[in-house]
């Protein structure tokens, strides 16, 4: 079948699990199992796990990777909230992608693109704040909050303003009204849209993105140290430097053999608390044959992580 969606890194991430044992391979984001298809037919002899708040990529998953019925599950949720629950053992492999997919942002019903007549932006359709929410019913310091800390927009007082002075003449009901409103105050830079980074921003409150990678990090550091990640590889792929600073910090934490107070005159500890190490200390990102053909993944980085045995 047809898949809507090209996943970014796809030959480095599964070098990154080169040397998975015999175990359950959990995909935290299924997405429409482009990473999950390579992998199963790469190593056949993992059990595959699928996790996606998203239902029709989920169904579309479930029909895609039908060969593989006896070797793979499925669970309907954020991966936060899925993780900590999974019953199977041992889990011997973990990727996140942490982008939209193409199909999100493409499919105009979803409210993600920027020509969308919908003003949407959630990945769980059946949540119950969107985007439309957030731009027309949040406050001004709200906004400005938002558009800083998650978009990192440089013009975010200036943004802001013009969406209130707008929604207070009528809703702004579509994200083509956004990005035009947008437009007027932010200059457009290169080939990036100029309402790109407010977008970010918006989708990240929206689906609580960066929530959701905190409370995975603290799921994953919580098994490794009840001693239920031995061995496992952890791959995560973020798209920008909120998602990467969260990612890179909490290695840089799982490394440490020492956890005395950095003032303390002598090691009382032990020295023996790192959870792993990392298989590579710069994150790997997207080859120039791949940039031709998948721009998308311009932004994309992957960092590896591998538990103590």
């Amino acid at each position: 079948m047809d898949t809507p969606h090209t996943p970014v890194l796809l030959k480095e991430v599964i070098d990154s699990f080169k040397d998975i044992k015999s175990g359950y391979f959990v995909d935290c984001t299924l997405g429409y199992a482009g990473h999950s298809k390579a992998i199963l037919e790469e190593f056949n002899y993992i059990k595959h796990i699928g996790i996606d708040r998203d239902s029709e990529a989920l169904n579309f998953s479930k029909k895609r990777l039908e060969e593989f019925k006896d070797r793979t599950t499925f669970y309907k949720g954020t991966f936060a909230s899925i993780l900590p629950t999974l019953k199977e053992s041992p889990i011997v492999g973990i990727l996140a992608d942490f982008g939209v997919s193409s199909l999100q942002l493409d499919k105009k019903d979803r409210g993600f693109s920027f020509d969308s007549n919908n003003l949407d932006m959630r990945m769980d359709t059946t949540a119950p704040l969107n985007a439309y929410d957030v731009v027309n019913s949040y406050s001004r310091e709200r906004l400005e909050y938002i558009l800083n800390h998650y978009g990192e927009v440089r013009l975010y007082k200036k943004v802001a303003s013009a969406i209130i002075n707008a929604r207070a003449k009528e809703p702004i009901k579509s994200a083509r009204e956004l990005s035009t409103i947008i437009s007027k105050v932010v200059p457009r830079g290169g080939k990036i849209h100029p309402a790109t980074l407010a977008f970010q921003g918006i989708r990240i409150e929206v689906n609580s993105e960066l929530a959701e990678i905190e409370n995975l990090l603290d799921s994953l550091e919580k098994k490794a140290k009840n001693g239920e990640l031995k061995g496992a590889i952890v791959s995560l792929i973020t798209f920008h430097s909120l998602e990467d600073r969260l990612v890179k910090n909490r290695y840089k934490k799982w490394i440490k053999s020492c956890i005395c107070d950095p003032h303390a005159i002598r090691c009382n500890c032990g020295k023996n608390h790192e959870l792993g190490k990392m298989l590579v200390r710069k994150p790997i990102t997207a080859s120039k044959d791949e940039l031709k053909i998948n721009a998308r993944s311009r932004s994309a980085k992957l960092r590896t992580f591998i538990f103590k045995s």
